[in-house]
């Protein structure tokens, strides 16, 4: 058995990769899906797709248009949501991908920080599990393949 797990957070640095080395050093079966984390291509997609736009908050729209498309399809398809809270950045995306695995009875690991349980207490609550780091959530993931 295989798992596809949706790594839904913030693009701005290389988190994912470290999730998908320590899955691999744990040889967990695996297969990992996200958001485009190239940050400019992520945010002209639209313009790449139907053009230039008359306004940057067209662009920006459109531009959310296919990063939606490509959430849903690739959300639909994982079997598990993990996502990360960090606190470098705002955490908008991350709370609307946690809310849509949620409301699309996906199983969510949510990965945060102890010094974020007070602001995401409410979505910890629905979450299947809360771990506060990738190690545990590797830990958890690995409990799903264990017989004995």
């Amino acid at each position: 058995m295989h798992l596809t797990v949706y790594l839904a957070g913030q693009i701005h640095d290389d988190w994912r990769n470290k999730v998908i080395q320590k899955a691999e050093q744990m040889n967990l079966p695996l297969q990992f899906v996200s958001p485009m984390t190239n940050h400019s291509r992520s945010d002209s997609i639209g313009v790449e797709i139907l053009g230039e736009q008359p306004t940057k908050i067209v662009k920006d729209d459109k531009a959310s248009d296919f990063n939606n498309l490509r959430t849903e399809i690739l959300m639909a398809k994982a079997d598990v949501v993990l996502a990360f809270f960090g606190d470098s950045y705002k955490q908008w995306n991350t709370a609307m991908d946690a809310s849509m695995a949620l409301a699309n009875n996906k199983p969510l690991i949510l990965v945060r920080d102890e010094s974020l349980h007070h602001a995401l207490k409410e979505l910890s609550n629905k979450a299947t599990a809360t771990v506060e780091n990738f190690d545990q959530a590797l830990k958890a993931l690995s409990y799903v393949f264990e017989t004995e």
